[in-house]
């Protein structure tokens, strides 16, 4: 078994708590679904959010998938001009068996632009 890395990435359509948080929520669940992952097989869970996200931690949505054992971190994103408005950003750290190859990275919403060479979801 080894440490793999899951990215994903989704944006919110408002900054409210309610969008942000039904987004991470969204991009949890389907990264998890695509991995066929279990959330006792998560190590950490890193969440970055862009400067126009401010209402809500993202991280409170994995608490409100009852992923309450799962250490969480929630950290702003570099502004950067011309960056993607109202983005969330995930690195779940996954212990798993699969090889870096058969990790099923997930990008939804208006974030799917930043990953061209993934499938749209």
């Amino acid at each position: 078994m080894h440490v793999r890395g899951i990215r994903g990435a989704t944006t919110a359509a408002a900054d409210t708590e309610e969008e942000i948080l039904a987004a991470t929520r969204e991009l949890l669940e389907q990264m998890v679904a695509e991995n066929d992952a279990e959330p006792d097989e998560i190590a950490a869970i890193l969440f970055t959010a862009t400067p126009d996200l401010t209402s809500a931690f993202p991280a409170e949505a994995a608490r409100q998938l009852e992923w309450t054992a799962v250490p969480l971190m929630s950290a702003p994103e570099i502004k950067v001009p011309g960056a993607l408005p109202r983005c969330i950003r995930v690195l779940m750290l996954w212990n798993s068996t699969r090889t870096p190859e058969q990790v099923q990275h997930v990008y939804l919403r208006d974030a799917a632009v930043l990953r061209p060479d993934l499938k749209t979801r």
